[in-house]
């Protein structure tokens, strides 16, 4: 059985969590990428979400939230940008 762990708000973002899990040796699925072509660069609006299987539920979750509040190590943010992480 697989479990929706996370709504993505885009096709981008889903994408780097699918890898960063992957990774991590999580496989995760995408639900929902094929309904983008219809709506352009609107918002997904619950559209996309992120699939695990049920044993890989907590650790992907804690994966996930781990990397969206990654901070940037002090002195690898460009000046133009501090504080900002770029990737």
């Amino acid at each position: 059985m697989m479990q929706r762990i996370y709504e993505p708000q885009d096709l981008i973002e889903a994408e780097l969590l699918v890898g960063m899990l992957a990774s991590e040796g999580v496989e995760a699925h995408l639900a929902g990428g094929h309904l983008l072509g219809a709506i352009g660069e609107l918002p997904a609006c619950g559209l996309l979400g992120l699939l695990v299987e049920d044993e890989d539920a907590e650790r992907a979750s804690r994966l996930i939230a781990a990397y969206n509040t990654a901070q940037p190590l002090p002195g690898d943010e460009p000046v133009s940008y501090p504080g900002i992480l770029l990737c």
